[in-house]
């Protein structure tokens, strides 16, 4: 049995403690987080506290705060010598506090709360300083049922930034089309099998196969259309920037 102590209990904690929750290896032994309030509702499944110094022995110590926290909480922590993790996508696994044996169990996916997640479809990035160490973190994330990769921190980071392509920057996109049709009274669920079809594709063709549309048939007249039919000059600029980098992308 791994004995795990949660640091902090944004979107990642609370994920991660669910999924361990019903693993027959893994022990979620206590729960830290500067607010109470937070984690509860929990309070009789695990022991909680907002004290580091109430912090017991543990096999495996993962710290999931907010990137800007992460240093912070590292060298506040009482003990040494101890197996320590950090959840981040973009923080180097050596900026976590030296006196602790340093590592890194990143699951690349987007963490909402009280949505559910299988973590069968999530890949765990895994970075450790000691060789030692790779096994014991590498069975825990196992416990969660998914592909584990063996990272290091300049991989994540390129794969974090690639994320933020792949999901924010998306995402950011669907709040505009949405913006679009909610502007004609037109249901952007309508729009849903085509986001379906358009992240299936990628599945079997590469991004650049996958390209349609009127910057890659080099359609000016749609293109000059679309731009006037745009009411916001942000908008405007994104479809003109990204038009821009599909042209140049396939020679257009």
């Amino acid at each position: 049995m791994i004995s795990v102590t949660l640091i902090g209990a944004g979107n990642v904690a609370q994920h991660l403690f669910k999924a361990f929750s019903i693993s027959q290896k893994v022990l979620i032994h206590q729960w830290f987080n500067r607010d109470l309030k937070r984690i509860e509702c929990y309070k009789n499944d695990v022991q909680i506290t907002n004290n580091l110094s109430e912090l017991n022995d543990a096999d495996i110590f993962i710290i999931s705060v907010s990137d800007d926290a992460i240093v912070d909480i590292s060298k506040k922590l009482l003990f040494s010598d101890k197996l320590t993790l950090h959840t981040s996508g973009s923080i180097n696994m050596h900026h976590l506090d030296k006196k602790n044996h340093r590592g890194v169990f990143y699951p690349l996916q987007t963490f909402t709360e009280n949505s559910k997640l299988d973590f069968k479809d999530v890949p765990v990035c895994i970075e450790v300083e000691r060789k030692s160490d790779y096994n014991i973190v590498k069975t825990l994330a196992l416990e969660l049922g998914g592909q584990t990769l063996r990272i290091n921190s300049d991989q994540r980071a390129a794969l974090h930034l690639a994320a933020v392509f792949v999901n924010n920057f998306t995402n950011q996109l669907f709040r505009v089309a949405h913006e679009i049709t909610e502007a004609q009274g037109v249901d952007f669920d309508i729009l849903k099998p085509l986001i379906s079809e358009t992240a299936k594709k990628i599945q079997y063709l590469s991004p650049y196969m996958a390209q349609t549309g009127p910057a890659l048939r080099g359609d000016e007249t749609t293109i000059k259309k679309h731009l006037e039919l745009l009411d916001e000059n942000m908008h405007k600029s994104i479809y003109e920037l990204l038009t821009k980098a599909i042209k140049k992308t396939h020679g257009v």
